[in-house]
């Protein structure tokens, strides 16, 4: 008992000399092979081999300070910490479910022939990537600038990539946790990827939704053509965030004027017989049951959101009428009467 206690202390005395900080003396040990390297990612076994030969009369096992083995009597309170079925050329130790602070160095002790040596083995921890702090989906105004945020936690330290998935592809935007978007457009909306990756297993990944608030704009108005007594139908498709509302506005040839049959809050106002209004996200359409003669002439649509309003000028036309087969906007005059009729409507309600 007295000899095991003071292997003990000179073996615990005898590792803290081969630790950073307490240089070893000359002629005071002799290493049986430099120190190795063991990564294990967290959450594995750790397996610390130590081989013996038959001279060796005493063995142990230290972590830093602390005695984990003596021959094979466990000093260690931690149960994952075990002891491996032995044979005389090995004298090794298991870690199990390693975490990050188990990373360190190891020492085997050797008594041998009275004389200590050591075999010192570092055990290296490696964490899988994980995002740890994202940044929430975000709705901005065309215009603004964002940044994006996300933080993520591993070792080695993970690399963070972001990527922009838009219907025209994914394609890398940014290396980093920060990504920040200067005077955003509505082509820079849509879903971005964060990954976060260190080759330890696969990439942690998040996503956050970024949507662009934007004016509206009308991509499709046509002029149509109607035989009497026939359907006819007007439409309007316009691109917008939030979706637009629209406006139908008739052209009242005696007064010069627009006059207002539809609204996407009064529905159909001041309408005209046989006139169905048919809204579907961001097309809108204007539809003549049964042509008269009055149903002919210019009408406008007019679409608006809370960024902005646009309009276009749509005719319906009867057989052999001159017209103009594309879309027009508004002359200045007529379009500063619209603008101040839709004005004045808007003060009427409150």
């Amino acid at each position: 008992m007295y000899n095991s206690v003071c292997f003990l202390i000179i073996s615990w005395v005898f590792a803290l000399l081969l630790f950073p900080g307490v240089p070893a003396r000359s002629g005071e040990s002799s290493f049986s092979k430099p120190m190795d390297n063991v990564t294990v990612r967290q959450g594995d076994n750790a397996i610390l081999r130590c081989t013996l030969d038959n001279r060796v009369t005493r063995v142990a096992w230290l972590n830093r300070s602390t005695i984990l083995f003596a021959g094979v009597d466990k000093w260690s309170t931690d149960p994952r910490v075990v002891l491996l079925n032995n044979t005389l050329t090995e004298y090794s130790i298991k870690i199990k479910d390693v975490d990050v602070y188990d990373e360190g160095p190891y020492v085997c002790t050797i008594l041998t022939n009275n004389k200590p040596k050591a075999s010192r083995v570092h055990l290296i921890v490696q964490v899988p990537p994980k995002i740890v702090n994202i940044s929430s989906d975000i709705t901005v105004n065309e215009g603004s600038t964002i940044t994006l945020m996300c933080l993520a936690i591993g070792r080695p330290e993970p690399t963070v990539m972001w990527k922009h998935l838009s219907m025209r592809g994914q394609r890398f935007v940014n290396e980093g946790e920060y990504l920040e978007i200067t005077e955003i457009s509505k082509d820079q909306s849509g879903v971005y990827e964060c990954s976060s990756s260190n080759d330890v297993s696969a990439p942690d990944i998040r996503t956050v939704r970024v949507t662009v608030n934007y004016p509206p704009y009308i991509f499709h108005a046509r002029s149509r053509g109607a035989p009497l007594g026939q359907k006819g139908v007007l439409e309007c498709e316009a691109s917008a965030v939030p979706v637009a509302d629209f406006e139908w506005y008739k052209e009242d040839r005696s007064s010069d004027r627009q006059r207002l049959i539809y609204s996407s809050n009064e529905k159909l106002s001041n309408g005209l017989n046989g006139v169905k209004i048919e809204n579907k996200g961001r097309q809108s359409m204007l539809i003549f049951f049964n042509v008269s003669e009055e149903d002919y002439g210019n009408y406008t649509c007019v679409a608006m959101n809370m960024m902005g309003i646009t309009n276009a000028s749509i005719i319906l036309y009867g057989p052999g009428a001159v017209h103009d087969v594309n879309s027009a906007a508004l002359s200045p005059h007529n379009l500063l009467s619209l603008l101040l009729t839709i004005i004045l409507q808007y003060f009427l309600k409150f």
